[in-house]
This record gives structure tokens, C-alpha cells and sequence, in this order.
């Protein structure tokens, strides 16, 4: 990552608006209702998209049952599992996977 990404997040202004800015999206259930996102209407703009989902076997944030959920609403999209790896797509497993589903992209 960009050094000065990071040293900014160590600003306290900084990370304070940043937090306020989650939260208010966290607290507002992300504006949408809940399963918005995997319904029929929803994954059908965008079934014609090539997608792959890179999901952390380990991730507690957003648990690979999320993942499982979206795979199964939008099966044309690919799922992997990275067996050693949580949430950070800095992890090498994750990182690993992303660039190879863009390079897949990429050549498309």
C-alpha cells in the first residue's frame, strides 16, 4: 500500500470522518433493505457481467457465507475460497486470486 494512504489514517481528523462516514452507512443498514442485493431484479443487471469472488476463508467481517449466498443468487459467477486467508485483500492467497481474475479480465 501507498505509505501516504496509510500515514493519512493515522490523522485523527482524518479517521474521524472516516468513521463517521461507515457508521452512518452501517447504522442506515448500507440504505438498502435486507437481501436487496441478491434478489432476482437486483442480480439480473449485472448477470451478463463477468464476475469472480475472492472470499476469505477466515473472514469474520464478511463471512464466506456471504459469499456462498451471492454465488448461489448469480451462479455464472465464479467463486473461490482462499483457504488461508481473512479479510484483507493484502493477504497473499487474496491478493494472489485478485490479480489473477484480473488479468483474466484483462484479456477478455
Amino acid at each position: 500500500m501507498d505509505p501516504e494512504v496509510i500515514s493519512k489514517a493515522a490523522e485523527d481528523d482524518w479517521a474521524n470522518a472516516f468513521a463517521r462516514i461507515e457508521n452512518h452507512y452501517f447504522v442506515n443498514e448500507g440504505f438498502m433493505r435486507q437481501g436487496q442485493l441478491l434478489e432476482k431484479q437486483s442480480i439480473d443487471k449485472i448477470r451478463h457481467i463477468p464476475c469472480v469472488i475472492v472470499q476469505g476463508r477466515y473472514d469474520v467481517v464478511c463471512p464466506a457465507t456471504t459469499a456462498y449466498e451471492l454465488k448461489k443468487a448469480w451462479p455464472e459467477a465464479e467463486l473461490q475460497i482462499v483457504p488461508d486467508a481473512g479479510h484483507s485483500s493484502m493477504e497473499p492467497g487474496t491478493s494472489k486470486r485478485l490479480v489473477e481474475a484480473t488479468e483474466k479480465f484483462a484479456a477478455l
